[in-house]
């Protein structure tokens, strides 16, 4: 690839602004940390971290930045289709956006929002002191900032990725797409998979090994039940994607066959392997997502959760019933009535489960005292937005009638219905509820209802004209249409919708930093009244959580020991051993990444050597003597004492 080619995204006016943008914010940081000092605190304190909180929240930081990135695409959508024959992008720019769009959304705000969550939530939930591998825990975040570094830099040189966040081939096949595109998205793709998947090994182990003492698995709090059958799912489907990946690499940069439409390779192949994947991947920020709505739910209604066992058994449920509906993602294929009629029926039944779910949460509610607080309000927010997606989603679980459906806006707008109110109302639900255990305050009510109402109305905005423009036989994917055709009124009324949507992220944002200077720090730890052991520790959290681990004797034990005049957190206090920080996960990422943008390029030689360092980093831990530390008895005393707030 010439010179000329490698940086012609950056021809386009748009993407030049990006990446001045993108160079001016980073010698803004340098410059920041140069000049107030803050190399050595950054380094030691977040680089090399292997504190499973500091990690989260740079997951969530992550993610809130892809949410702007991917918001930004989004917009650009939306402004391209506002008129008829808009000039704004071309066919190719379209391509890249709305297939960046996808996996941005999905694979790197979605997924790093919902895993941030669960490392500052789960180890507090179930009264640990830390994950069970927290060296492994931070290979696994820099692994997917890796990942999400890669696939960005593509914007800028060499181009992304255009075949779609599906990327069918054979329209990902060199054939079709001969720039370097797909390559980021085979790569970025299978270094993120890999951190996620070493997150699941280690959330598993940490749920059955490191719970306190006391507390069964039917005693555990909803989220950590959904984080423990998500991470399930995460361990069975994510070496599908990983094998996928791989295969597509083979084929793209060594000529294989696996997924050509000659020589002996199966295009539809790809299909499936993806969906295998793609369709539990779906849980996965979902099921999540669930657990946090029982949480607030329960909390702010002043009630036990109704129907905690079939709570459990519908989770169990939706994560068989997810891997058995894959070929519903594409019915018009070719496949046959009977295939069809199978995969018509599981769709339809993974209705039910769900369905439970949605009365639980109603009943838990039924004679409560409810607070209309922030996250409440995304939590109510996203029961009749959901079932909007459910009901639809069921309309399109019927083979016959998908023929009509499928390829149409109506079906952008069922999972838009789906993800949106199902996930992102749900991280931002347990965002606001545990930011006080992140940082030691709330974030503002005003700012944070605003936010909500704007992001609310607006989503129904955005994506309700969708459905209506689809079942009028508006295509997705299609970068502009003609006037003749009509759907330019309704496309208008869309883009507004998404301006609110802007507008109401952007009220996220500024009310990140009007809480930071304005709202109190002397918060009690306990600050929503909450009925699980995080709240039973001090916010912030310190470093080993738990001065004395706390013993269960049942569910909501917090709750009910307050009630009772108990404090569970009481004990004598011993010395508690703890890992030391370490850099090796940061550098061996970005040897991987370097690796991966080498291979991009098939620039093999400078790709095998950073390998190399990879396994040389590997190698120097296997042979490395570090047992850890201990935080004593009196700087242990000392901490407590300074978080009470004692003189």
């Amino acid at each position: 690839m010439s010179m000329e080619e490698l940086f012609h995204p950056l021809q386009e006016p748009m993407i030049l602004a990006a990446a001045i943008s993108i160079v001016v914010g980073a010698v803004v940081v340098v410059a920041g940390l140069t000049y107030f000092k803050k190399w050595g605190y950054f380094y030691k304190n977040w680089l090399s971290t292997v504190d499973h909180k500091k990690i989260g929240i740079m997951y969530i930081a992550v993610a809130l930045l892809m949410l702007f990135r991917g918001g930004i695409d989004a917009l650009l959508m939306r402004a391209q289709t506002a008129v008829p024959d808009n000039g704004l992008l071309d066919a190719q720019h379209y391509n890249e956006i709305f297939t960046t769009h996808g996996l941005i959304m999905i694979l790197f705000m979605a997924m790093p929002f919902v895993i941030g969550l669960m490392n500052i939530v789960i180890p507090l939930q179930i009264g640990a002191r830390d994950v069970a591998f927290p060296r492994l825990n931070a290979v696994s975040f820099w692994a997917f900032a890796a990942g999400c570094g890669l696939l960005n830099l593509s914007f800028i040189i060499g181009g992304s990725p255009d075949a779609g966040w599906t990327a069918y081939f054979p329209l990902a096949s060199t054939d079709f797409s001969p720039t370097v595109g797909n390559n980021y998205y085979s790569l970025a793709l299978q270094l993120s998979g890999i951190g996620t998947l070493l997150t699941g090994v280690n959330f598993i182990t940490t749920i059955f090994k490191m719970r306190a003492p006391g507390m069964t698995l039917m005693k555990m709090p909803m989220f950590s039940w959904s984080i423990l059958i998500t991470n399930v799912i995460i361990v069975f489907a994510f070496p599908v994607l990983t094998v996928a990946l791989a295969l597509m690499m083979l084929d793209r940069q060594f000529g294989t066959k696996f997924f050509a439409m000659t020589d002996g390779g199966m295009d539809m192949l790809w299909a499936n392997l993806f969906w295998v994947w793609g369709h539990p991947e779906v849980y996965i920020v979902i099921l999540p997502a669930f657990g946090i709505f029982s949480e607030v739910i329960a909390t702010f209604a002043r009630k036990n959760l109704y129907g905690y066992k079939s709570m459990v058994m519908s989770m169990v449920v939706i994560s068989l019933l997810s891997f058995l509906v894959w070929a519903h993602h594409f019915y018009t294929m070719g496949h046959g009535v009977m295939v069809n009629s199978v995969f018509s029926i599981t769709t339809m039944a993974i209705a039910v489960p769900t369905g439970v779910k949605m009365f639980n949460w109603l009943l838990t509610m039924r004679h409560g005292k409810i607070q209309f607080t922030t996250p409440m309000l995304y939590a109510l927010g996203f029961i009749p937005i959901f079932t909007i997606g459910g009901v639809t989603g069921v309309m399109l679980a019927m083979a016959s009638a998908d023929y009509q459906y499928h390829n149409t806006m109506f079906l952008v707008a069922h999972f838009h219905y789906v993800l949106i109110p199902g996930t992102v109302f749900g991280v931002l639900a347990g965002y606001h509820f545990w930011w006080p255990k992140m940082f030691g305050f709330r974030l503002n009510e005003k700012l944070g209802k605003a936010g909500f109402w704007f992001i609310a109305i607006s989503f129904n905005v955005t994506f309700f004209p969708l459905f209506i423009l689809g079942l009028d036989g508006y295509a997705r994917r299609m970068y502009t249409y003609s006037a003749s055709t009509g759907y330019g009124p309704l496309n208008m009324l869309s883009f507004v919708g998404a301006l609110g949507l802007a507008v109401g992220f952007a009220l996220i944002c500024y009310n990140i930093y009007y809480s930071w200077k304005h709202m109190p720090r002397n918060e009690k730890a306990d600050v929503w009244d909450g009925r699980s052991l995080e709240w039973a520790t001090h916010s912030p959290v310190p470093e080993y959580n738990f001065a004395v681990v706390p013993t269960v004797s049942r569910l909501d034990e917090f709750w009910f020991a307050k009630k009772e005049g108990r404090d569970i957190t009481a004990g004598k206090i011993e010395k508690i051993h703890m890992p030391n920080n370490t850099g090796t996960p940061f550098w061996t990422s970005g040897f991987l990444f370097l690796a991966a943008f080498f291979a991009v390029f098939s620039l093999w030689i400078p790709a095998i050597i950073s390998m190399l360092v990879v396994f040389g980093f590997m190698a120097h831990r296997s042979f490395e003597d570090d047992h850890g530390r201990y935080i004593s008895v009196e700087e242990i005393m000392e901490t407590e004492k300074s978080l009470r707030g004692d003189k």
